[in-house]
């Protein structure tokens, strides 16, 4: 009888785990086919540069991306305007690749990242049962908040455990960053591992343009990433002809020495501290808040956020403000790090409202990069 029980729980089991598949793979063609159209429709973009708009929003981006002196350019983005086939929603990334396969993983992530997160949103959504009477506002932006994150932390680890899997990308000693938003009407969701950096420009009680930083550089000297490391006999320690710059080892402490804590890909050291967990935090946008910058560490490592939002604020046209960041950057690497082979440099800026107008600071538009010293 025993016996029998079991056989028909497997045999439900099975069934249910089919019913789910198929559902997975109704969700996942319908969430291709709104990507198929948005391209269609130009509401995409994952070139190099260039602009996004929709007739439907206020949004505006601008995206430019640079190769380095490294080889071939292991940076991707995106942008999907009306993600997902609503009018309010929009889905920027950008991606950082690391290791002899580094292009190949980020463009992987790249492209599986908007369709996986549409699809485990409208399944989070659904399973939610969002319930729009609670007593008050801060229950409701709650539960919004915690549908999104569930979202972006399903969407990162079957990415993740995709590249694992993967028997045309060898990630093992290869990975990449991942720093992507939604904005859905004036909520701003971020997601984030590695060290690429999103870095929003808000107007203060004093009328100055200030940058308030959305994400952390998860660097392996961060405290509570060391201990992480450290417990899983990972090893975090600078190279004596690099001092301040700390890196992931393994055991042995010869390879791989990954400057971050956390990435996809890099199976080598996943099992010695690295995560590919995002860290995901919501800002609601208000009037006062202009721009959010997401770019890569070719920028930050030579621009400080202060200088990135003075230069696309400054920038009298906005379709080029990105491509004047990455400018900027580029000039900021020959005079910084002379001598050292210039990172791929990435940047995607994402405007708030039709007019930059309330920005415009009496900023001098004639510099680069303020100088020191």
């Amino acid at each position: 009888m025993e016996y029998k029980q079991d056989q028909m729980a497997g045999k439900n089991q099975i069934a249910q785990e089919k019913v789910k598949n198929c559902h997975e793979d109704v969700a996942r063609k319908t969430a291709e086919a709104l990507e198929k159209e948005a391209k269609k429709n130009e509401l995409v973009l994952s070139s190099s540069s260039g602009i996004v708009m929709s007739d439907k929003s206020n949004n505006f981006s601008s995206v430019c991306s640079k190769r380095g002196q490294k080889g071939i350019n292991q940076d991707c983005l995106i942008i999907w305007e009306e993600f997902g086939c609503q009018e309010d929603m929009i889905f920027c990334g950008i991606f950082d690749g690391h290791g002899q396969w580094g292009q190949h993983v980020s463009k992987r992530v790249k492209e599986s990242m908007p369709v996986s997160l549409l699809c485990n949103w409208q399944e989070t959504l659904t399973l939610a049962s969002l319930n729009l009477d609670f007593e008050m506002e801060m229950d409701r932006n709650l539960h919004w908040f915690d549908i999104w994150k569930q979202s972006f932390l399903k969407t990162y680890a079957a990415i993740d455990q995709e590249l694992k899997h993967s028997s045309k990308i060898d990630s093992y000693r290869s990975g990449a960053t991942a720093s992507t938003i939604v904005k859905q009407g004036e909520h701003l969701i971020v997601a984030n591992v590695g060290d690429s950096r999103a870095v929003l420009a808000s107007i203060s009680e004093d009328g100055s343009l200030v940058p308030l930083q959305l994400t952390v550089d998860f660097k392996p000297n961060i405290p509570q990433e060391a201990e992480r490391i450290t417990r899983s006999n990972g090893r975090v320690f600078c190279l004596h002809d690099e001092p301040g710059t700390y890196r992931v080892w393994m055991p042995n402490g010869k390879t791989p020495g990954l400057a971050i804590s956390r990435a996809f890909g890099d199976y080598c050291v996943k099992d010695f501290g690295l995560i590919s967990v995002p860290a995901v935090s919501q800002r609601h946008i208000t009037n006062r808040d202009q721009f959010v910058i997401l770019a890569t560490d070719g920028v930050w490592d030579v621009i400080s956020n202060e200088e990135a939002v003075h230069i696309v604020s400054s920038t009298t046209d906005r379709k080029k403000a990105a491509k004047r960041l990455v400018g900027c950057a580029t000039l900021a690497w020959k005079s910084k790090k002379r001598g050292i082979a210039m990172d791929d440099i990435s940047a995607i800026c994402l405007f708030f409202h039709a007019s930059s107008s309330s920005a415009n600071l009496m900023i001098s538009q004639n510099s680069c990069v303020k100088k020191s010293g």
